[in-house]
């Protein structure tokens, strides 16, 4: 197999910065790209260069010479889009969230399991080196027995605040654009919760401008997890062990978090080297994408559609116990 032929679907502001990252790796080719307008499309291209740039997403997902799309638009058309792809039989990278509920991320799990096609969510902090080394302290028992995570994201939209941040329909609120990423470090680290609450503050359309969440576990562990719209936040995690304790600095989620691990007291701060390379951070799950379909399998082995499902059904959960509902609900 030569060159990986990479399709984007979608050209706002996360697929400009995948499209930079597919140039620092091997074998990657942006070959299409697609908006629902030439006008953007083109746009786009201007900066990120391909051989087909087309106004409607249709014709990218007919391309016979595409190897695999990147679903980048909103979440609340991820599950139309990918099963768009998935339909034509294109592998797919989507975006997260994966989808708006459950319900959706089943109905795409089971269209690319019923065409043995690659799909996988682009859940990018999992491919990241400072969450495989905080990863690799946990299971060397550095930390001993997880006894909390704390994590907190938030920040002010700046104006003109775009549409997406709270508009129902686009399943707009905290939880599902920066919220999920609290989720996912309490799920990485504890599992699936044996008991969920979750409060919120509505927005003036109804979505949640803040959102707070607390897992509770069978071991007596605790995750609490905050998001807001309403101020700008550190937006830093803390794993806590009976043996010790890591900070994951500001930015958790990304490349440029610091590690600070605490063996003791407060004041026994020790930084913990993880590699890091230029780019915005997507090259790592690019470059495991990658691997994947030239090995031939459908699914990830890292980042499983048992995971993808298993969050959403948190994810439900949580809104159905903060009262965050959506259209795509009913």
């Amino acid at each position: 197999m030569g060159n990986v032929r990479w399709g984007i679907l979608g050209c706002g502001r996360i697929a400009s910065k995948f499209a930079a990252d597919l140039s620092l790796v091997k074998d990657a080719e942006l070959f299409a790209v697609a908006s629902r307008s030439m006008a953007n499309a083109q746009e786009f291209a201007s900066h990120y260069p391909a051989r087909f740039v087309y106004g409607n997403y249709a014709e990218l997902a007919s391309n016979p010479l595409v190897d695999i799309i990147y679903v980048a638009t909103p979440h609340s058309h991820h599950h139309e889009h990918t099963l768009l792809c998935l339909q034509h039989n294109k592998a797919v990278l989507c975006e997260k969230a994966f989808a708006i509920n459950a319900r959706q991320a089943g109905e795409m799990i089971r269209e690319a399991k019923s065409r043995k096609v690659f799909l996988m969510e682009a859940l990018w902090t999992k491919f990241l080196p400072h969450y495989n080394r905080v990863k690799e302290m946990i299971n060397y028992d550095e930390l001993g027995q997880i006894r909390s995570i704390l994590v907190n994201f938030g920040f002010k939209p700046v104006e003109p605040v775009p549409d997406r941040i709270y508009n129902p329909t686009l399943g707009g609120g905290t939880l599902l654009d920066i919220g999920i990423y609290n989720v996912f470090m309490a799920l990485s680290f504890l599992g699936k919760p044996d008991e969920i609450d979750a409060w919120m503050s509505p927005s003036d359309t109804g979505v949640d401008a803040q959102c707070a969440i607390t897992f509770r576990y069978k071991t007596g562990a605790i995750a609490q997890l905050f998001s807001t719209f309403q101020s700008n936040l550190q937006t830093e995690a803390d794993i806590s062990g009976d043996k010790g304790r890591i900070r994951l600095t500001s930015r958790f989620y990304e490349p440029s978090s610091t590690i600070e691990f605490y063996p003791g007291r407060v004041d026994s701060r020790q930084v913990i080297p993880a590699d890091k390379e230029g780019g915005w951070g997507y090259q790592y799950e690019i470059r495991h994408v990658q691997e994947c379909i030239r090995q031939g399998l459908t699914e990830s082995p890292v980042m499983t559609l048992d995971d993808t499902l298993m969050m959403m059904e948190v994810l439900d959960e949580i809104r159905s116990k903060a009262g965050i509902i959506y259209p795509a609900d009913k």
